[in-house]
C-alpha cells in the first residue's frame, strides 16, 4: 500500500464576473411566476423542504400576476408600495449626493433593494419590533416616519433625535418598531429572538422580525438565533437578505457549497423560504405568511430574499473594482419599481404619464424636507446637538464623576 497523497489544496469560490467579463447568470435557476404553492401557515417545516430551494415568485415578465401567492393587496395599495419605493430611491439619491457634497460623513442606499423593506412592512402590527440592518430603512419610508427626522439623523444636526451619537443611517424609534441599527454586523439577529421569546414569555401578541445580510450569516450571531428560535419556537421572522454581494466578497463565500442560504434552516427544523426580492407582490405575500404563522404560535420562518444590490456597498465602496458594470443592468430578475409600474399599467392602474407625476411629485417633496433639515444644520456647519448631550441618556441618576466632568467642561 502507498502512503503517497497529492497535495492538499483549499477550495476558494470564485464569482462568476469579474471587472472587464460578460454577466452570466446561466446557472441561476428562477421557476416560473406561481410555480410555487402557498402552503398552510401551520405546516410543518420538513413538509416544505424543497421551497428552500426554489423561489416565489407573483408577478411573469408580462407584469401579470400568477399563482395562489397572488390577490393579497389592493391596486391602491399596490399603488402606494410603489409611492414608498419611489420615496425611498428619490431619498436615497439625494443623500447620497449629499455625501458627496460634505453634508454628511457617510450614506448606504438601497438600489435594488427597495421591495424587500418597503413590501414587508405591509405584513406587520403597531408593537411588532424590526431588528435591522443599515439598509431597511423602507420600513421607516413605508410605517410613515418623518423624512426630515430621517435627515437630521443622517447630518448629525440639532434636531438628530439620537443627539449625533450614532453612525449616519443607524436610525432607531421604538415608536415606528424600529431597533436601533447596530454597526457590528449580525448582532440584531440573536436580539430579534430574544426579543419575541420576551414577548411569549409576557403573553403579549407582538412579534419581532430579525434581518441580516448574505454576507454575516458566516457570524456566529446567525446560528445563536436559529438555536434559540428552533429550540423555543420564538414567535420571530428571520429575513436573509441575499444581495448577492458582501462588500467586495460574493455570496457564495458565506454561503458556502449548502445550495441556498434558506436551507440553512433545516438543520434547525425552521420553516425556510425563498422569494423573489424585486417582486414587491411575492416579499409581501411571503412576509405576510410568515407573520400569520408566527402570530399563531407556529413558530419562527427563514426567508431567504434573493435581489441584488445595484449600487456600491456604501459611499465608501466602489464596486467597479470588484464586479462587472454591467452586471447589475444583467440581474434576471429585474429592478422591482420596473416591475411593480409595469403590473400596474398592465391591470389598468397606472400608466407613463402618472409614474412620471409621481416621481416629479416625489422629488420636490424629498428636496424640500431636505433644505428643511439643512437648514437646522450638516456636516458643513450650522446647528449641532450640544456637547452636553454626551454625558446624558447613560444613567437614570448620574454619577459625581460625570457630573464632575460636565462641570469641567463647561456644561
Amino acid at each position: 500500500m502507498s502512503d503517497d497523497f497529492p497535495p492538499l489544496s483549499l477550495n476558494v469560490p470564485e464569482p462568476g464576473c469579474r471587472p472587464g467579463s460578460t454577466p452570466d447568470f446561466s446557472d441561476f435557476e428562477i421557476p416560473r411566476a406561481g410555480a410555487v404553492k402557498r402552503p398552510p401557515t401551520d405546516v410543518e417545516p420538513d413538509s416544505i423542504r424543497d421551497m428552500a430551494f426554489s423561489i416565489v415568485r407573483v408577478l411573469n415578465k408580462d407584469g401579470e400576476t400568477v399563482g395562489d401567492w397572488a390577490g393579497a393587496l389592493s391596486a391602491e395599495e399596490l399603488r402606494e408600495g410603489l409611492r414608498h419605493m419611489l420615496t425611498l430611491r428619490t431619498f436615497d439619491a439625494r443623500m447620497l449626493n449629499a455625501q458627496r457634497q460634505g453634508k454628511t460623513s457617510f450614506y448606504m442606499q438601497h438600489l435594488g433593494e427597495e421591495a424587500v423593506s418597503c413590501a414587508f412592512s405591509r405584513a406587520l402590527r403597531p408593537g411588532d419590533m424590526n431588528f435591522p440592518t443599515y439598509r431597511q430603512a423602507g420600513l421607516l419610508i413605508a410605517g410613515g416616519y418623518p423624512m426630515l427626522t430621517m435627515m437630521n439623523q443622517i447630518y448629525s444636526n440639532a434636531d438628530d433625535p439620537l443627539h449625533g451619537r450614532q453612525l449616519p443611517i443607524m436610525y432607531s424609534s421604538k415608536e415606528h418598531g424600529f431597533f436601533s441599527i447596530s454597526g457590528n454586523l449580525g448582532t440584531q439577529f440573536v436580539q430579534s429572538v430574544g426579543w419575541a421569546m420576551a414577548s411569549a414569555i409576557s403573553g403579549d401578541t407582538k412579534i419581532a422580525t430579525g434581518w441580516i445580510g448574505d454576507g454575516s450569516t458566516a457570524e456566529s450571531d446567525f446560528h445563536s438565533a436559529m438555536v434559540f428560535a428552533s429550540t423555543y419556537d420564538a414567535p420571530v421572522v428571520l429575513n436573509i437578505v441575499n444581495n448577492q454581494w458582501a462588500i467586495s466578497t460574493f455570496q457564495g463565500i458565506a454561503r458556502g457549497e449548502v445550495g441556498t442560504f434558506a436551507a440553512r434552516g433545516h438543520g434547525f427544523g425552521i420553516a425556510s423560504i425563498r422569494v423573489d426580492g424585486n417582486d414587491y407582490l411575492a416579499v409581501h405575500a411571503v412576509a405576510q405568511w410568515a407573520t400569520e404563522r408566527a402570530r399563531r404560535g407556529h413558530g419562527p420562518t427563514l426567508i431567504e430574499h434573493v435581489t441584488y444590490r445595484a449600487g456600491g456597498h456604501s459611499t465608501s465602496d466602489d464596486p467597479s473594482a470588484y464586479r462587472s458594470k454591467r452586471e447589475a443592468a444583467a440581474w434576471p430578475l429585474g429592478d422591482p419599481i420596473e416591475r411593480l409600474k409595469k403590473h400596474l399599467i398592465t391591470i389598468g392602474e397606472w400608466s407613463d404619464e402618472r409614474h412620471k407625476q409621481a416621481e416629479a411629485e416625489i422629488l420636490d417633496e424629498v428636496i424640500a424636507t431636505q433644505k428643511q433639515a439643512e437648514a437646522i444644520g450638516t456636516l458643513g456647519g450650522g446647528k449641532t446637538p450640544s456637547p452636553r448631550d454626551m454625558f446624558e441618556g447613560v444613567y437614570e441618576t448620574m454619577p459625581p464623576h460625570l457630573i464632575r466632568q460636565r462641570q469641567e467642561a463647561g456644561y
